[in-house]
């Protein structure tokens, strides 16, 4: 059975610190509902009704899109091992670019990341658990190394093009609000 929570406790603040990746579903009022995996040491709990996570660039950038149009956010965690357990947090959130005034402030919370193109800001409403139980287990085996890797074969003008050629529009055409140089 569900049970809902007004605020993330110190008790699921640990769940969600203790998880190697977590989802993010976003949908704008009409196109296409995305729901994408996220790791690395990219999410930080900023307080009880607070997260934001740093996101990397990548071959869409639905999520930036989807909120422009559509602020309400879905951020889902599994418990692979130990002991069962989901857990989502509802609410709102609003990407931050390089340029923004608080850009700074929230990529400094992250460690380093070539080719980071937003940091999420969320703002929980809603903190859900449930039971699990269909979740199978997991052994976790570490992060992929497979997006530095990228992003440094790239270079910032590699990047940067990739950005403009692939991760200003959506799929279905919104605009992301990723800044272009």
């Amino acid at each position: 059975m569900a049970t809902q929570y007004d605020r993330i406790s110190d008790r699921l603040q640990r769940f969600i610190e203790g998880q190697q990746m977590f989802f993010v579903g976003t949908a704008a009022p009409d196109g296409r509902v995305n729901v994408s995996p996220k790791g690395l040491d990219s999410l930080r709990v900023l307080g009880p009704n607070r997260v934001a996570w740093l996101n990397g660039t990548g071959s869409g950038n639905e999520t930036a899109a989807h909120l422009l149009r559509n602020p309400r956010i879905t951020v889902m965690f599994c418990a692979f091992e130990g002991k069962p357990l989901i857990l989502r947090l509802y609410g709102t959130a609003r990407a931050v670019h390089d340029g923004d005034a608080d850009w700074d402030e929230l990529i400094a919370l992250f460690p380093p990341m070539r080719g980071a193109r937003n940091v999420f800001d969320v703002t929980v409403d809603l903190v859900q658990t449930s039971c699990g139980f269909g979740v199978p287990l997991y052994e976790y085996d570490g992060q992929r190394t497979l997006m530095d890797s990228w992003a440094e074969n790239k270079g910032d003008e590699g990047i940067e093009r990739y950005h403009r050629e692939r991760n200003t529009h959506s799929i279905d055409g919104f605009p992301t609000g990723i800044p272009v140089r």
